[in-house]
């Protein structure tokens, strides 16, 4: 009803409020300071636009899958949809971004933006080209069709960000109009931009937000040719893709066909990238990368390890304290257990010592807190904040505490054990005993046997100092439940951090998310001083005014220890077949899959 009712009020010219100050047409839109890209670009810098058309690659997931929808919460939907990772290979948005700069966003559905300075509305002109996969024309009721879907169906990030446009207008044939509440901030535009288009023809919005293996139609260069529930999920090409000369998708979308296929842990999927029937292999374990590629095809050249260099901060990767469980509430004891993993014994034995300890969320970047100590700026930003946070993470120099690297550094875990002592813990019986007389257990969930080796060095040190740990591997369906449901003390997670944070952050750290199921808020975060810092950071306008409100946002989390950081390395690698080529330079994002071809 909502739809049919906006779209008839639109017949009419009178109907229409006053649109604002008036705004010229544009060919893209930065989230700060200016599109690097020039009106009338060809391509993205970091593409090879005539890279060869043809064959087939086959990537490889961890885990399962039992739905082909990625925009609802219901299932565990398959990769290769619409992700940056893979590719946005089935569904598209308006916008397309350019992963060579922090976010700006060019056209693609949509052919131009205008937006006012204050960013209170935005409207795009659609591409008359524009097609489903069934033939069927983008029009702007199919716009105002997934808005809607959306916010009444899918993720509470996608809610979230939708709720933001207060009203949806359709002028005319080919544009429509988000005039965006008094809540929205000037990354809202960007975000509604990234939204996906669907057709109203062809989905149903009664069942849209349960899980379905039943192939979907969208606009992307891909369509849906084979469907094994948890095992295969095979793309093809479409022939009739109204996109393939669009300057944004120039060098993408280069095979004809694309698998992706299941396999149930790591070690697995190795063993099928070795025998071929995988054709790229990320590797994670600094072990391997090392030492374990010297099986035959990649000493005979038909393998090669590639080594990229991105301008990403590190992100934060490291065991997520459950703050909805009582033991984990008190952020003193937090900050006690942060202190207990043995980084420098685990990075020497277990990891080849290729990694450097995280000591922010956004390390190695002009973003960290790190080694910066709080400017004039972040202390206005931060306001009575500041007077809240460790003296050490205001000035940049906290780090976790390091120990000798010998296992029994005892220093080392005094310092946690003294902590422990001044939040009113003590040991009795060898065990670390609250004041309330219960001793300190904790479990920590684990995908399968990803991150059994980190769990076990920890619960190592945790034990010498009285604490009981238990690990619980469970399979990635009851993971992924548990994940769902918050039904967990401890869990590993990585955090990406890119070089524009912003409503994301609401997602995983805010307290609209807290409650909610099928967040990222993991760890149950619900701080008037998170959610403050979180809205500085889109608010501000400036390049430096964004820097400062970022690092402000990095001391506060550091400071509320939601997580034990663990560790980062600033090389991404990529083990491939040499049948797949690509350039030799990368974007400021790294590496990109779905830019690559097939050489042979």
């Amino acid at each position: 009803m909502f739809i049919r009712l906006v779209a008839a009020s639109l017949l009419c010219a009178a109907a229409l409020p006053p649109l604002g100050a008036a705004a010229e047409p544009s060919h893209a839109i930065a989230m700060h300071g200016e599109p690097a890209l020039p009106a009338g670009y060809e391509h993205f810098p970091y593409v090879n636009p005539d890279a060869p058309k043809g064959g087939r690659v086959t990537y490889a997931v961890e885990g399962t899958f039992n739905s082909i929808n990625p925009f609802i919460v219901q299932g565990d939907a398959s990769r290769g949809l619409f992700e940056q990772t893979f590719g946005y290979n089935v569904f598209e948005s308006l916008l397309a971004r350019s992963r060579d700069e922090a976010f700006t966003l060019y056209p693609l559905i949509a052919k131009s933006i205008e937006i006012d300075e204050e960013r209170t509305f935005i409207e795009f002109t659609l591409d008359e080209n524009a097609r489903f996969s069934d033939g069927e024309p983008i029009t702007p009721r199919d716009v105002v069709f997934s808005m809607e879907l959306l916010k009444e169906k899918a993720r509470p990030l996608y809610q979230r960000w939708i709720k933001l446009a207060e009203r949806i207008e359709i002028l005319g044939d080919n544009r429509v109009r988000f005039l965006l509440s008094p809540e929205a901030d000037r990354e809202t535009p960007l975000l509604l931009g990234l939204l996906p288009i669907l057709p109203e023809h062809a989905t149903d919005m009664d069942t849209f937000d349960k899980s379905t293996l039943k192939p979907m139609i969208a606009s992307g260069p891909y369509v849906f040719d084979e469907i094994r529930p948890g095992e295969l999920v095979t793309l093809k090409r479409n022939p009739d893709y109204w996109a393939k000369d669009h300057p944004s998708k120039r060098g993408f979308d280069n095979y004809d066909e694309i698998r992706i296929s299941y396999y149930r842990d790591a070690n697995t999927m190795f063993e099928a990238f070795k025998k071929g029937l995988v054709d790229i292999f990320v590797e994670g374990d600094p072990g391997r990368w090392a030492s374990g590629y010297d099986f035959p095809a990649a000493t005979s050249g038909k393998i090669e390890k590639d080594s990229f260099l991105s301008g990403l901060p590190s992100g934060m990767y490291g065991f997520v304290f459950n703050t909805r469980r009582d033991k984990f509430k008190n952020r003193d004891v937090r900050a006690a257990f942060a202190q207990t993993f043995d980084f420098e014994w685990a990075n020497r034995n277990l990891f080849h010592s290729a990694y450097k300890r995280t000591k922010s969320y956004f390390d190695g970047s002009v973003l960290s807190s790190s080694g910066n100590p709080a400017s004039d700026l972040e202390r206005e930003l931060l306001g009575p904040i500041a007077e809240k946070l460790d003296p050490e993470i205001l000035a940049g120099t906290w780090a976790p505490a390091p120990s000798d690297g010998s296992g029994r550094d005892r220093k080392f875990l005094r310092t946690s054990f003294d902590m422990l002592r001044e939040a009113g813990y003590s040991v009795k019986n060898g065990k670390m005993t609250g004041p309330d007389g219960t001793p300190l257990s904790i479990e920590i969930l684990l995908n399968a046997s990803s991150g059994e080796q980190l769990a076990m060095a920890w619960q190592r040190t945790l034990e010498k100092i009285g604490i009981e740990v238990t690990l619980r591997p469970v399979d990635s369906a009851q993971y992924q439940q548990r994940l769902q449901t918050y039904d967990y003390d401890v869990m590993l997670q990585f955090y990406f951090s890119s070089l524009s944070p912003g409503a994301e952050q609401i997602g995983r750290w805010g307290t609209a998310s807290r409650d909610a199921e099928g967040t990222y808020n993991f760890a149950g975060v619900a701080d008037p001083d998170v959610d403050a810092a979180i809205s500085n950071l889109q608010k501000v306008r400036t390049h430096d005014e964004f820097i400062a409100a970022v690092r402000a946002y990095d001391r506060v989390l550091l400071n509320g220890a939601y997580i034990v950081p663990l560790y980062y390395r600033n090389e991404q690698w990529v083990a491939h077949w040499k049948r797949l080529g690509h350039l030799p330079d990368v974007p400021v994002y790294g590496y990109q899959l779905q830019t690559w071809w097939a050489a042979e």
